[in-house]
């Protein structure tokens, strides 16, 4: 029997596809060099996690244009056209959070670096993010994974025990983090690998 009584989820990544070269191969018309470039350089990795922890996406717009004017229209494009780099649920690993939630020996929780600014759109969107008791949206509490204060938020929301919480991320950085709380994780990388942890863990047959 599992000593496992909450499952924390990320959502990009895990359960939503979401990638702006959807958007930036049209951009760049399917030059990935140019691609690679623009995302190393000019709208990077860091810099969209900045808005992920609450900044707000016009300020960060626009002083990213001011670096980089050459590229204003593409930079325009990166929030401008968010919606289109929503690739749609990842459905293999919605089936799993389906069959724990119809089981219901596990209480179900979402931790995610997510824009408060953008995340109303998904939670429209996608009826299984209804599915959570509870989700902790980085931008909504100005901090971000994988800093501690993001999980002592989600460890008092969620009224969680560490030692009886699995915590699930595609991420190995937020993995680390959240077992310097103490917490059980996997590290996502595919959904037959998750139900195979899962199972291993005796949470899902």
């Amino acid at each position: 029997m599992s000593s496992v009584n909450k499952i924390v989820f990320d959502l990009g990544g895990v359960l939503i596809d979401w990638n702006p070269a959807y958007v930036f191969r049209q951009i760049f018309e399917g030059d990935e060099e140019r691609m690679q470039w623009f995302f190393e350089h000019v709208c990077t990795f860091d810099w969209n996690e900045n808005q992920d922890a609450g900044y707000p996406l016009a300020k960060a717009t626009e002083e990213r244009i001011a670096l980089f004017p050459e590229f204003e229209t593409e930079i325009k494009a990166y929030y401008g056209r968010w919606e289109e780099m929503l690739g749609g649920p990842i459905p293999e690993t919605v089936r799993i959070l389906e069959a724990l939630r119809q089981k219901a020996a596990q209480r179900l929780f979402a931790l995610t670096n997510w824009s408060h600014e953008t995340f109303p759109i998904a939670l429209q969107r996608y009826e299984f993010l209804h599915w959570f008791e509870d989700i902790v949206v980085s931008g909504e509490e100005r901090t971000r994974k994988p800093h501690p204060e993001i999980y002592q938020i989600a460890n008092q929301r969620f009224q969680l025990e560490p030692a009886n919480t699995l915590f699930i991320d595609d991420n190995l950085r937020n993995v680390k983090a959240a077992e310097t709380m103490g917490w059980q994780t996997i590290h996502f990388h595919s959904p037959s690998q998750l139900h195979s942890e899962l199972n291993r863990l005796q949470i899902i047959a």
